[in-house]
């Protein structure tokens, strides 16, 4: 049966096609290991974070209503999360870029409901509940950087990708899957980092997309905030990384003043950051923001934009200098001494104006592609866009004149006008022919038995960003993933394992238990002997009640097993440490 997701006025307002990346949160799916470990994490953090976290960490930790004792429900987070304006939903691992930031366009926060295993208790390189969780949503709760994360989605959803941008997505998606599921062959792993390997070395010409995603990166995911010499942590992906919080702050991590020039050094989402960037406040990550969105296509339009458009090979719009906006797949434009003087779509394509698509201009319409003349007739000053009733009928440019209009670069437009559509300024913005033929020297671009000619309008182009400008005008629920996140195998000795942890749980909690904590501790050195979480977690209890005996007897345990996995000896001490500063206080 499918258990439905819990919604709110914000999850509400969402388009239709982001919905198909929601999934529900089920949150029986959780088994107590899972809760032991967000425990620990969360344990952790809290007492390590409160030194070198910003502020806004801990603060946010209460306005949140994060617990550290249990996973967070998405249906308490979402209740109060609307108090500061946010909402969250869950989805399964990595989704794609643009969607993953117009979910942040809309305060919308993305939360990976699944939870790392034990064995990556310290890092793990696929998103989880515990890095979406614990590590985005308090910093939100500060207005200027909930702002800064609006604003980026906004910005960031309209980013042109290229071609290989989506591959890299799924290559990137799939190595996260393969190295946080438990016994996947090493030869697996190792071919899944060659793909990802392949792909960085023949990604061509940074998109915008890659570049905002390298900013979205260096500050939403791993950033430090202060000064060079004293930076505080604000990003999710070292707040929700007990190894990497602690390692970012020695020497061996360099610092660097947070610029623009972040948006050109790429990452290595499955491995520890070599480098970090410091910015001095949140107001300042706006700024570098707008900087970047400064050279974006979205405000530059022109030439270029149209051609990282073609380049894409995806949905995308521009827009012209009347406010005209043309939705599709652009696969060509004819150029003329540096500017564009027509393009072209191919398959269905939408007209638009404020983001609201025009009566009778959407894909049934425009089911085949659509081209235009972009610019000003040759020899006449004026644009058409320019020019007043008065001087639009001298010009001929009337309902039922038959007329010829040159434009430059040698585009010329025959045929018969029937009508003109215009916007709230008052200009022209699409002229509609019929027995009409549009020629660009010996080539034709359009000939009178393929129908109605719609001509747009418009000096220049303006903007070009991805996506459509009306998100009903196309059916953009598509999204097929070709990885899923593999779930963890039952054993008998993983069930038996579980219900251990179980009984702690209740322990600790006052519900009633068939075992005493030192029956649990004999069956874990018994049948469990790689197990370290567990009798930490009765070391944890027993200090509380003062059992000496078997106390000394966890301990000792503990010791051996450092002696005898040397890799977890760091995790131990943690929870040692934990334990310890406790009875001091």
């Amino acid at each position: 049966m499918e258990i439905p997701f819990e919604t709110n006025p914000l999850i509400d307002r969402l388009p239709k096609h982001l919905l198909q990346f929601i999934k529900p949160q089920d949150y029986s799916d959780y088994t107590p290991i899972n809760q032991a470990v967000w425990r620990y994490v969360m344990r952790k953090n809290v007492s390590y974070l409160s030194k070198v976290a910003h502020n806004s960490y801990l603060e946010g930790l209460k306005k949140t209503g994060l617990e550290i004792d249990k996973i967070p429900n998405m249906y308490g987070m979402n209740r109060i999360l609307k108090e500061i304006g946010w909402a969250a939903v869950a989805v399964d691992g990595f989704i794609p870029p643009n969607a993953f930031m117009e979910f942040q366009a809309y305060n919308v926060l993305v939360i990976a409901s699944d939870i790392r295993q034990l064995e990556h208790i310290e890092y793990t390189p696929a998103p989880d509940i515990i890095h979406e969780g614990a590590g985005h949503a308090p910093i939100i709760a500060n207005p200027e950087y909930a702002e800064y994360l609006r604003r980026f989605g906004e910005i960031g959803c309209k980013a042109i990708s290229s071609h290989k941008d989506y591959e890299m997505y799924e290559a990137i998606r799939l190595l996260s899957i393969l190295k946080e599921a438990e016994e996947t062959p090493q030869h697996e792993i190792d071919m899944a980092e060659k793909a990802v390997e392949d792909l960085q070395n023949d990604m061509g010409e940074m998109s915008e997309m890659a570049q905002i995603r390298n900013l979205h990166w260096w500050t939403v995911e791993y950033g430090l905030i202060g000064t060079i010499e004293n930076p505080k942590i604000y990003g999710a992906g070292l707040l929700s990384s007990i190894g990497e919080s602690a390692w970012c702050m020695t020497d061996e991590v360099e610092k660097l003043p947070y610029n623009i020039n972040a948006i050109s050094k790429s990452f290595d989402i499955t491995k520890p950051q070599p480098q970090l960037y410091v910015t001095p406040d949140f107001a300042y990550l706006s700024e570098v923001l707008e900087e970047f969105a400064n050279t974006m296509a979205l405000r530059t339009g022109g030439l270029s934009g149209i051609k990282k458009l073609i380049q894409s090979d995806a949905l995308g719009t521009i827009e012209m200098s009347t406010g005209l906006q043309i939705s599709g797949v652009f696969t060509n434009v004819i150029e003329s001494e540096g500017k564009p003087i027509y393009i072209q779509t191919q398959g269905k394509t939408a007209l638009s104006y404020r983001e609201k698509e025009l009566v009778g201009h959407g894909t049934a319409t425009h089911a085949s592609g659509f081209g235009s003349p972009i610019g000003k007739l040759k020899g006449i000053n004026l644009a058409i866009e320019d020019m007043s009733p008065r001087d639009l009928k001298a010009y001929k440019i009337y309902e039922a004149e038959k007329v010829t209009l040159e434009f430059e670069g040698n585009i010329i437009v025959e045929g018969e006008i029937i009508t003109g559509s215009r916007n709230l300024q008052g200009e022209i913005i699409i002229i509609s022919f019929k027995n009409c033929t549009v020629t660009h020297g010996e080539t034709i671009l359009f000939q009178p038995e393929w129908g109605i000619y719609d001509m747009a309008v418009g000096k220049k182009v303006v903007s070009a960003f991805s996506g459509p400008a009306d998100v009903n005008s196309f059916d953009l629920i598509t999204h097929v993933p070709s990885s899923k996140t593999i779930k963890s195998k039952i054993t008998d000795s993983r069930s038996d394992l579980e219900a251990l942890y179980h009984s702690v749980r209740n322990f600790r909690e006052g519900t009633d238990t068939n075992l005493s904590l030192s029956n649990i501790f004999h069956e874990i050195k018994l049948n469990h002997p790689n197990d370290w979480l567990l009798p930490l977690e009765i070391a944890e209890i027993l200090s509380q009640n003062k059992e000496n005996e078997l106390m000394q007897e966890v301990l000792i345990y503990l010791e051996k097993l450092k002696e005898n996995r040397p890799a977890i000896e760091n995790l131990i001490n943690n929870g040692l440490e934990l334990i310890f500063e406790r009875e001091a206080v």
